[in-house]
């Protein structure tokens, strides 16, 4: 625009800055927005360069070594479970063979009295006898010979009845062999004879 005398103010024939044409290609929103996100610095990961076949052979190789690890391990505490239980049987069988030691000596001391006083040897029988029962008892098998309790199939078998009309029905009249035991550690149940109604 010229003044009065017909000249243009200084700065106003400049050329506008360089800058985007509006509505050429690159240029808007999307391209301003576009051009703020950084590029990657080229970040190392940790399996670069490794293809994803390779990786899963590793971890393959890695699960197999845990399973034959636990392989190991299971066939190791088999074995010593297995030796353990053997252990246990061996000294169960040595403390019952102690038990019957003294009894075997008092069977010979008897059989060396035979001779000599037949009564004695009844009555070393019968000791010996005792010291059965009682070993028995302090292994948690004591003996049952009970007479006048009631039947119980769970400890006795019945293999005979009686008509007796002193006791009453159901009763155990006779103990023709003793049971060992109660419950789940039951050796044997009593054989008895049972007495029944009389007809």
């Amino acid at each position: 625009m010229a003044d009065e005398r017909g000249r243009t103010p200084p700065g106003t024939n400049r050329p506008p800055p360089p800058g985007p044409v509006p509505g050429a290609p690159g240029t808007g929103p999307e391209a301003w927005a576009a051009s703020q996100v950084a590029e990657p610095a080229g970040e190392v990961t940790e399996n670069e360069g490794v293809s994803p076949v390779e990786d899963m052979d590793a971890k393959i190789a890695e699960l197999e070594d845990r399973w034959l690890r636990s392989a190991a391990e299971l066939d190791n505490l088999r074995k010593r479970i297995a030796r353990d239980a053997e252990r246990i049987r061996a000294e169960e069988r040595a403390r019952t063979v102690r038990e019957l030691l003294p009894i075997i000596d008092n069977l010979d001391l008897a059989l060396r009295h035979a001779d000599a006083d037949p009564g004695a040897v009844v009555e070393g029988v019968r000791a010996v006898r005792d010291q059965a029962v009682a070993m028995l008892a302090r292994l948690g098998f004591p003996r049952h010979d009970e007479v006048g309790v009631p039947f119980n199939p769970a400890h006795h078998e019945a293999v005979g009845t009686v008509a007796n009309p002193e006791v009453p029905p159901g009763t155990v009249a006779d103990v023709v062999r003793p049971g060992y035991g109660d419950r789940e550690r039951q050796l044997r149940p009593a054989a008895v004879i049972v007495s029944m109604t009389p007809e």
